[in-house]
């Protein structure tokens, strides 16, 4: 597989990419609403079609997304810099939003390009407005969020399932009424795929005991099974790139049609601190005319079975105490849990000192 790493435009002016209110840097809010100086998915690029504007609520903040009508897409925090009206409520101008209130017309790059009432005022030609810097890929817009220390973009490399063009993946987007670590933690739990998931159609095999190890890597960490490999849920691979996603194999069966084992892409990106958008890549190494077989096996069989394994993961995810976490009792199974709470709960903490 090839690795593609998304590069910063050259000669991309300097801009906010967020913009800090007092209270909302605090630890725990990060710990909530998610860490900054990273990318995040947003949203499925279709919600934001060519001429298009999409409104969104991402990492407890209030976002509009626009598209020109070449495809170039923008994203600008929904806040008219004139008297904080929602940009989100005025008109798309093609490269520019006109604010419904007064008129002011803010820029992608997040400049007021004119004001209408008062020609030449001293708003005209600065960047007032954040402005994240963006990318798309798999289907999905990504963001970069970061805070005044960091307004450039860390450097992104994107999955490799994405890019690789011996790879079929497709894009399954929900959003959950959980915050975003529960969702995350979810997926560094390889075991409960042999309980919440047994009967599901590629889950029901192996053993519903084991031993599991931590096993460092350059991007990350495996969190994996000693006992049991290539039969199950057995491992998973927390990678971080710039963006964080997890990396899994569910071994299939001849009946699946062809390809190599089924893989599966996850993000999880805070929408507030009770709600978060998941997005998982179903993948198959797969080329040729086997590739459009997967493709079709996949959109008139697989799928909807798969939405069955995701459903039952939102319905104990949305019924979990919002406290769970404060009265626990773990072992050795939730080493990966562990690992991964404490380094968000790690970078909040660094994050908001600096702040």
């Amino acid at each position: 597989m090839t690795t593609a790493t998304t590069p910063v435009p050259q000669g991309t002016p300097t801009r906010p990419s967020e913009v800090a209110r007092p209270g909302d840097r605090t630890a725990d809010r990060l710990f909530a609403t998610g860490i900054r100086n990273q990318w995040y998915a947003v949203c499925p690029s279709d919600f934001v079609p060519a001429g298009g504007m999409k409104r969104l609520t991402l990492l407890g903040e209030e976002w509009l997304l626009f598209r020109r009508a070449d495809g170039t897409l923008h994203m600008l925090e929904d806040r008219c810099p004139h008297r904080g009206a929602r940009l989100s409520l005025g008109k798309h101008l093609g490269d520019r939003i006109a604010c419904w209130y007064h008129g002011v017309q803010v820029d992608g790059t997040g400049t007021v390009a004119a004001v209408p009432g008062l020609p030449g005022c001293n708003l005209e030609g600065k960047q007032l407005v954040a402005a994240p810097h963006l990318t798309e890929t798999g289907g999905a817009i990504l963001a970069y969020f970061g805070d005044h220390a960091h307004a450039e973009p860390a450097p992104l490399t994107l999955p490799e399932p994405l890019t690789d063009p011996g790879t079929s993946a497709f894009l399954c987007y929900a959003e959950w009424n959980v915050n975003w670590r529960y969702a995350v933690e979810n997926l560094l739990d390889p075991m409960h795929g042999s309980f919440l998931h047994r009967d599901s159609h590629s889950m029901a095999e192996g053993q519903t005991t084991a031993r599991f190890r931590i096993r460092e890597t350059e991007r990350g960490f495996f969190f994996e099974k000693t006992d049991q490999s290539g039969v199950n849920f057995d491992w998973v691979e927390l990678c971080r790139t710039g963006v964080d996603w997890v990396d899994l194999t569910i071994p299939y069966p001849p009946t699946a049609g062809p390809g190599g084992p089924f893989g599966i892409v996850g993000m999880a990106t805070p929408i507030d601190e009770n709600r978060c958008s998941v997005f998982f890549w179903r993948y198959r190494e797969v080329t040729g005319w086997q590739r459009d077989t997967w493709r079709f096996l996949y959109k008139t069989l697989l799928e909807d079975r798969h939405w069955e394994v995701l459903e039952q993961d939102r319905v104990m995810l949305e019924d979990l105490r919002t406290d769970a976490d404060q009265a626990e009792n773990l072992y050795q199974h939730d080493l990966g849990v562990v690992r991964v709470r404490r380094m968000y709960r790690t970078e909040a903490e660094t994050q908001a000192a600096g702040a």
